[in-house]
């Protein structure tokens, strides 16, 4: 299974009413569950998964944002392109990819999501300025969710 078709499943997967899902294809096997305290688990060939792991806080802890009233978002934004855990940097004692007021250009790394054990860059869409990080370092965050507030160049 190659990663374009694990994105695509877990696109499917959350959008759908199932609660739990169990493919085994060649030498990979992908178990997917929602609800309850277990986190989904997938078995990924080698050569799939070879990002860096940064180390992985329990979904428990609620940052304080998370529990505040949602605030509205003015100006573009960039969005989540999938469900998983945001990452800043790319292992705990690097510097951050971005930072507020950084100028970016198109396809330049901003943050990792980890999805399944597989850390997935998200990049520059567009030449822009951030003018504000909305998730915390390590917050989980949802399909579609803001994760930057920009100002194109």
């Amino acid at each position: 299974m190659d990663f374009k078709e694990i994105k695509e499943l877990i696109k499917i997967f959350d959008s759908s009413s199932l609660s739990s899902l169990s493919i085994t294809k060649e030498d990979s096997k992908i178990k997917l569950e929602k609800g309850g305290k277990v986190a989904p688990q997938a078995i990924i060939p080698a050569s799939v998964a070879q990002a860096p792991q940064p180390q992985a806080i329990p979904s428990e802890i609620k940052s304080p944002s998370a529990e505040s009233a949602p605030k509205t978002i003015s100006g573009e934004t960039i969005n989540s392109p999938m469900v998983g855990t945001f990452y800043r940097c790319p292992s705990p004692n690097a510097p951050a990819y971005v930072n507020v007021g950084d100028k970016v250009k198109k396809g330049q790394t901003l943050a990792i999501i980890e999805a399944m054990k597989i850390m997935n860059e998200i990049e520059a869409e567009f030449d822009c300025v951030i003018k504000e990080i909305l998730p915390s370092d390590a917050q989980p965050v949802e399909y579609n969710m803001p994760l930057f507030v920009v100002e194109k160049i």
